[in-house]
């Protein structure tokens, strides 16, 4: 899971998109023009509903992936988070 910025003339949209690492396929994804949680957590939910849970969920420290961590959990997933202090996510 990761977010890029596509600039516009007046700011920024942000794409959220949740790929299959082994695949690369694209499993969901949203638009925002706010870094707001929500899309994240939506994106996320759609790629359960629809591919089912994962044994691992791999994304960075961002508050956006952060605030998915209850999401994940709840489906049995088990979270590695990338960065300084990173690792296996186990509360």
């Amino acid at each position: 899971m990761d977010i890029t910025y596509i600039p516009m003339k007046r700011g920024f949209l942000y794409l959220v998109a949740i790929m299959d690492r082994h695949s690369r396929a694209a499993l969901a994804w949203r638009l925002s023009n706010t870094m707001d949680t929500y899309f994240c957590v939506a994106a996320l939910e759609e790629a359960i509903n629809r591919y089912g849970a994962s044994e691992i969920f791999n994304t960075d420290q961002g508050s956006q992936f952060t605030s998915s961590r209850e999401t994940l959990r709840d489906a049995g997933i088990r979270i590695f988070m990338d960065g300084r202090g990173g690792g296996w996510i186990t509360s």
